[in-house]
């Protein structure tokens, strides 16, 4: 989904100031959260604490493949501020991750030229996203506000599956919900290393959306298109159907 049907721009997140530096982050909003049930915790260590756990999933993620949903990285989170997880009132939870995932949201923009794209594929192609996220409600409603919800058959988040891009559960399980053979499917992503190679590894064809024009790491199968843009792919498109 990100850099490929929405760009995410930090700018728009909140801004808040840590120890004399300004930051962009949901960080402020979910530290007023805290402190109602934390008075004594600090900014300072909040942000450190969540920023910490957020590597840490990240690393984990990288290695294995296995996605940790977001209420297990707040568990994360919580045991770096040395408190433990079951002790944590699930309200409290459950309002970090609607304040943390409403900042999200409103950071997320349509990439350029898209819609008019999903117009057109419309009633030619069954559409599908297949997205590494770890909280399925945001990926939804991202797509909801920005007006594209209603452009896909199937919507496959990581945290549902349990497995991430590159790993060939996350693909098997949206082929299933499409009833679409591998070999029958263009799969569209701008990460060589998590979607075309995933998409690859199960037989999928591969356009690699690289507006930068990077080359293609070592090591990694070649995608069949290798694009500049999403405007660019509407001619593919035009010649292979």
């Amino acid at each position: 989904m990100f850099d490929t049907l929405v760009r995410f721009d930090p700018e728009r997140l909140p801004a808040v100031e840590i120890g004399g530096r300004r930051f962009r982050s949901s960080a402020g909003r979910l530290h007023a959260i805290a402190t109602q049930f934390w008075p004594s915790l600090s900014l300072e260590m909040f942000h450190e604490a969540f920023i910490e756990s957020f590597r840490e999933a990240e690393r984990r993620r990288a290695t294995s493949h296995r996605e940790i949903a977001a209420p297990e990285r707040f568990a994360m989170f919580y045991d770096r501020l040395g408190i433990r997880a079951e002790t944590v009132p699930a309200e409290l939870t459950g309002r970090f991750l609607d304040e943390h995932m409403t900042c999200l949201a409103g950071a997320a923009t349509p990439m350029p030229g898209l819609q008019g794209l999903l117009d057109w594929l419309r009633g030619r192609h069954p559409l599908g996203v297949v997205s590494n996220f770890d909280y399925t409600p945001t990926v939804r409603r991202i797509l909801a506000d920005t007006g594209l919800l209603d452009r896909f058959e199937t919507i496959v988040v990581s945290d549902a599956v349990g497995w991430r891009k590159p790993s060939p559960a996350i693909f098997d399980v949206a082929l299933r919900h499409l009833e679409i053979p591998p070999e029958g499917c263009l799969f569209v992503g701008d990460r060589a290393d998590v979607d075309v190679l995933g998409a690859k590894q199960v037989g999928m064809a591969v356009a690699w959306l690289n507006p930068a024009r990077a080359p293609l790491p070592a090591g990694l199968p070649a995608p069949d298109f290798d694009l500049p843009g999403l405007d660019a792919l509407r001619p593919v498109l035009e010649k292979t159907s």
